[in-house]
């Protein structure tokens, strides 16, 4: 009998199966939730909070305050990772995520609380950043360990970019909760939306933080990191460990992910500033328009996912990245025509070269380190493009927009980014089908 079978507590391969679907659900629920969370800031910030929490700045100029705040997430993100990364190769998937999950959640939660400018002065902004930070945190820790344990409760090697896709569905489910939430804290506060309706899709966060904790703690460790328990192998410092040991492998995993963090973020994020600017549409358009675009990820994902199984994670991350520097201008062209059907177009279209960069992603970066580093590596890589690459987008875009008033101008930023995640992706190691459950020495 194999040794992860034991391990597994000599689970049958129905059992096996079973664990794996569980797995497979808890990772996506839970990731759902995670982004729902950080998403919803995202989706917020250029409707509210620059009004909310710098009102004696001129409109775009409190945007941007507002985004600085929005980025601070991004800082904590790295540090999420590292801190996560250690335990969860320390003590375990299961816990560290579990521990990820209530920090985020309650985070959220706390938004809603914070008042605004005209009760307590800047120290609204203060306690946003704190908590944003905060948030941050638990988030930087949650997707290495959701990616984790979906990859190793599989059996296969030749479904992995399918198999660790699904909890990369939690960025659109995610991306459509937030929309609808706030779509309904619109429809039931009506005018009264910037001064408390806004709260509400905030305060809704703590019923799905409830759902998420009861799925989390009805999963099992998996066998691999039970294996790395049983033989004795579980690194001291694995955070630290896996930048020595591996630190190639890292940097490009933060790298190859430019082309899928910065434009992201203009698209589901800037979109609602360009459109104050811009297009003059209303925010239930936009927002309606994204919850569409969310709908069409939840299949373009997984399939980019099982076609990286087929023809490589590599030559699916390069298409994809590919397009996205094209699609930059397009999506411009399309906004700039003012022609309703065609701004939903430009929306919707967006998130497709994406998908095809982020249903492989997973397993790209995740088979590249060795299982008792694992979890520090591949939320470490992932995350630290959190911060060069995500985070600073919405702020380069608008920055962009305010000094040259030009679509174009952010098109041309979006290219750049593209040509970044060729170059390292193109220098990544390729794993598709590959047996990756073996320790390097």
């Amino acid at each position: 009998m194999a040794a992860t079978d034991v391990l597994s507590g000599a689970l049958s391969e129905a059992e096996h199966s079973a664990q794996l679907r569980k797995a497979v659900i808890a990772s996506t629920v839970g990731t759902t939730i995670e982004w729902y969370d950080f998403l919803l800031y995202s989706i917020v910030t250029p409707l509210v909070f620059g009004k909310l929490f710098f009102p004696k700045s001129a409109p775009l100029i409190g945007v941007l305050e507002a985004f600085a705040i929005y980025f601070v997430g991004f800082v904590g993100r790295p540090i999420g990772a590292f801190i996560f990364g250690h335990f969860g190769d320390r003590i375990g998937r299961k816990a560290a995520l579990i521990a990820t999950l209530l920090i985020t959640g309650l985070a959220t939660f706390a938004v809603g609380f914070v008042p605004g400018y005209d009760s307590i002065g800047i120290w609204g902004a203060v306690l946003l950043t704190v908590i944003r930070m905060i948030q941050g945190i638990g988030v930087g820790g949650e997707w290495g360990g959701s990616v984790l344990f979906s990859m190793e409760w599989a059996r296969t090697n030749k479904h992995r970019g399918f198999i660790t896709s699904w909890p990369q569905l939690g960025g659109p489910a995610g991306l459509l909760l937030a929309n609808m939430a706030v779509l309904i804290g619109s429809a039931i506060a009506g005018d009264q939306f910037f001064a408390w309706g806004w709260r509400i899709p905030f305060w809704l966060s703590i019923i799905m933080v409830g759902i998420g904790l009861y799925i989390r703690l009805g999963i099992l460790e998996t066998p691999v990191f039970r294996k790395i328990v049983a033989e004795e192998r579980v690194e001291r410092v694995p955070a630290i460990e896996v930048l020595r040991r591996q630190p190639k492998q890292v940097f490009l995993s933060m790298f190859a992910r430019t082309a899928e963090q910065a434009p992201a973020y203009i698209f589901l994020a800037f979109i609602f500033t360009y459109n104050t600017q811009v297009m003059h549409m209303s925010r239930d358009f936009v927002l309606t328009s994204l919850i569409c675009a969310g709908l069409i990820s939840f299949i373009s994902i997984p399939l980019a996912g099982a076609l990286s199984d087929r023809f490589g994670r590599k030559r699916v991350y390069l298409i994809g990245s590919v397009l996205t520097g094209i699609y930059g201008f397009i999506y411009f062209a399309l906004l700039n025509s003012l022609v309703p059907g065609l701004i939903v177009l430009a929306i919707i279209l967006a998130f497709i070269p994406h998908d095809i960069m982020y249903g492989p992603q997973a397993a790209l970066i995740a088979e590249g380190f060795t299982p008792r580093l694992r979890y520090s590596g591949t939320s470490i890589g992932y995350q630290l493009a959190s911060l060069t690459a995500g985070g600073p987008a919405p702020l380069i875009a608008t920055a962009l927009l305010a000094t040259y008033g030009s679509g174009y101008v952010i098109a041309l930023y979006i290219a750049v980014c593209a040509v970044v995640s060729i170059i390292a992706t193109a220098l990544m190691p390729d794993y598709t089908g590959a047996d990756i459950s073996q320790e390097s020495a």
